[in-house]
C-alpha cells in the first residue's frame, strides 16, 4: 500500500491518508468543503461546499496519477436529501458517463459543520 499526499487538497484532519494506493485501485479518503491554504469551510452555501469537495476529490485524484473520471464508487453524505439534486447537477459538470456507482446517505452531521462530504473508490488503468 502506497499513501498519497497532497498539498492542492486538505490536509488529513485526522490520523488518515488523503488516500492509499493499492495495486490499480485507489481508496479516496472523505473530503468536506475546507480550502486547502486555510483549512477552514469555503463557504457556507451548499453550491460553493459542493463544488469545494469535488476540487478536493480531483486533486487527490491527480496526486493518485487519476481523475474523477477513474472514480468507479462514489459515496456522498448530505446533511439534508434536498440537497440531492444539486449533487446531480454538480456531478454532470465533472464526470463524464459512464457515471460512477453511488450512494447518497443523509448524516446527523458531518465534521466543522460541513453540509456534504464525498469519498470514493478510483481505479488506475493500465
Amino acid at each position: 500500500m502506497t499513501p498519497i499526499t497532497t498539498k492542492t487538497a486538505p490536509e488529513a484532519i485526522g490520523p488518515y491518508s488523503q488516500a492509499m494506493v493499492c495495486g490499480q485501485t485507489v481508496y479516496l479518503s472523505g473530503q468536506i468543503a475546507l480550502d486547502p491554504l486555510t483549512m477552514e469551510l469555503c463557504s457556507s452555501d451548499i453550491v460553493l461546499q459542493i463544488e469545494q469537495v469535488l476540487k478536493n476529490l480531483a486533486a487527490v485524484c491527480h496526486a493518485a496519477g487519476g481523475n474523477l473520471n477513474c472514480i468507479a464508487k462514489l459515496s456522498v453524505y448530505l446533511t439534508d436529501l434536498s440537497y440531492f439534486s444539486l449533487v446531480n447537477e454538480a456531478m454532470t459538470h465533472h464526470f463524464t458517463a459512464p457515471y460512477p456507482a453511488r450512494a447518497v446517505i443523509e448524516v446527523s452531521a458531518l465534521p466543522k459543520g460541513a453540509l456534504v462530504e464525498m469519498d470514493g473508490v478510483m481505479y488506475l488503468p493500465d
